[in-house]
């Protein structure tokens, strides 16, 4: 009898941790809807575009989120704000239209949750994944190379070829150029742009930031 009792007991323990974790997250963030912007008649978030979608799956299978939150933490208990990683807190609703929401354990590197802001040049990024320390110097992040390719310049040099030099620039009369995975994770990446209103997450008070 009283080993029944404690099999009824630890199987009520894992069912209400179960409707904790599992059935509240779902009832409260899997029924949440855009919100209306009052200045524009437009859904927030907005729409994602169609190439940053296909590269949320490479950030995916590359490991990103092992180094890189993508979650403003609020103030003033942390100091995302004062390190310009976004202008307020990340709420669920920042998420809803992403398959996967990569809020990740640790920063080995900055937050991303605003990368397209602070970032809005492709070359920039094209670099980056090719040889962090080229744009980051002691940068830790390894070198993403295989998704870059060397190809014979043919007649015009590519708009997208890397300017790099010294013992990473190409053989002569060759260039580097990204390949089909890095252009759609960098559309992915500079999509992360979390500076619309919504009403859960007002900016901070002033002092606070």
């Amino acid at each position: 009898m009283n080993s029944m009792i404690k099999l009824l007991g630890i199987a009520a323990i894992f069912a209400s941790s179960w409707l904790g974790v599992v059935a509240y997250s779902y009832v409260n963030f899997g029924s949440l809807q855009p919100d209306v912007s009052e200045e524009t008649g437009g859904f927030l978030p907005p729409p994602i575009p169609g190439n940053a979608i296909a590269g949320e799956q490479v950030y995916a299978a590359n490991g990103c989120v092992y180094c890189h939150s993508q979650q403003v933490r609020p103030a003033p208990l942390f100091s995302d704000i004062a390190r310009d990683y976004g202008t307020r807190q990340t709420v669920p609703r920042d998420y809803m239209r992403y398959a996967n929401a990569f809020t990740g354990r640790m920063r080995t590197g900055p937050d991303l949750s605003n990368i397209g802001l602070r970032q809005t040049d492709a070359a920039w990024y094209y670099r980056h994944l090719y040889e962090p320390g080229i744009v980051t110097p002691g940068s830790v992040m390894p070198a993403y190379r295989f998704l870059f390719e060397e190809r014979k310049i043919q007649g015009q040099k590519s708009d997208l070829a890397l300017d790099v030099d010294g013992a990473y620039q190409p053989r002569e009369g060759y260039e580097i150029l990204p390949g089909p995975e890095a252009r759609i994770l960098v559309s992915y990446l500079m999509s992360l742009k979390r500076d619309y209103p919504l009403p859960e997450a007002p900016p901070p008070p002033e002092g606070q930031e």
